[in-house]
């Protein structure tokens, strides 16, 4: 069992020393296939055959959810029809360990014919795929980290790594932000963590309001209507001075309905502007004790309500 420990370790670090000669990648290479891709004005094509059509694909992946349209096409359908899918403004990348991989004649071929750019991901420089390419990326040439030196593991993690470095070289150069992000992955917990306090809140005639000098008794009616168990106080163009909530109502029971709402109203209400993420609103209302803040603009004019059940339902906890 200690010589399969070994053999575990000795892969990692195989990959990791790999890893470690990609870094050092020419650096007008790196820059030329970043200016490839970021001057489509349509889809980086992504291809390879094998575990690096494996890779290809994840890297697709990659660029299409960070702001920059891409697809995988399999080089053995490229050549049934699917060349059809590739079209002026596109550009390719191709990945192949050997650089020789004949599914990918037929894609070369259609690149060159057509003036598609190409970014090749290749050990051998002398290889058909880097001859044909417009930009080279090679791989450090390495074995394979297996027992007999040909299984695709050094070669398919460099591959990887360098697809998601010129992937996050790209979108950095877009300046995609996680605003940009949040639009490509809507749904499960990522999507619900980078949901803003606005796509959340409550507006208009949905957000409770009263006025300072409004009875006690209009302050409940409204409260119970809307329910959100509080109600804004506003005054002139809907500037908040306050809050009125069920709590305020419990502390001041005597003589409640003799008074005005702007003497029970707290005047110092927690609020949150409408850009801030609602799992920020979430922690501000846990570390508060309530379960709604006000949403704000700098100039403290009112624009929403947000709940703590409108958190909850979108999946933040």
């Amino acid at each position: 069992m200690a010589d399969l420990i070994t053999t575990f370790r000795d892969v990692i670090e195989q990959e990791a020393s790999a890893l470690e000669q990609l870094a050092r990648a020419d650096a007008d290479d790196v820059r030329k296939a970043i200016d490839i891709v970021l001057g489509l004005s349509g889809r980086l094509i992504c291809t390879g055959m094998g575990k690096s059509g494996h890779i290809a694909r994840k890297v697709a992946a990659t660029f299409a959810s960070t702001g920059t349209p891409a697809q995988f096409i399999h080089p053995g359908e490229a050549s049934h029809g699917d060349l059809g899918m590739i079209r002026s403004g596109d550009g390719i990348l191709a990945i192949s360990n050997s650089g020789e991989t004949v599914e990918l004649a037929d894609m070369l071929n259609y690149a060159r014919r057509f003036g598609i750019p190409l970014v090749a991901i290749t050990k051998r420089l002398d290889s058909a795929l880097a001859r044909h390419a417009d930009v080279t990326l090679p791989l450090p040439d390495l074995p394979e980290a297996c027992a007999i030196a040909m299984a695709p593991t050094t070669s398919t993690t460099c591959s990887l790594v360098f697809g998601d470095a010129l992937a996050v070289a790209v979108m950095t150069a877009r300046g995609f932000a996680r605003e940009d992000f949040l639009v490509f992955h809507p749904g499960g917990k990522l999507g619900a963590q980078l949901l803003t306090v606005e796509s959340l809140m409550h507006t208009g005639n949905a957000v409770p309001r009263l006025r300072p000098g409004q009875s006690m008794e209009e302050g409940i009616i409204e409260m119970t209507a809307k329910g959100f168990g509080i109600s804004t106080v506003v005054e002139g163009a809907n500037r908040l001075v306050g809050v009125l909530t069920d709590g305020d109502l419990r502390r001041n029971l005597s003589g409640l309905m003799e008074r005005k709402v702007g003497e029970v109203a707290n005047r110092t209400p927690k609020t949150i502007p409408p850009g801030a993420l609602a799992s920020e609103a979430l922690a501000v209302m846990n570390a508060g004790s309530v379960t709604a803040l006000c949403v704000t603009d700098p100039d403290g004019t009112l624009v929403g309500l947000i709940h703590m059940h409108d958190c909850l339902r979108a999946g933040i906890a």
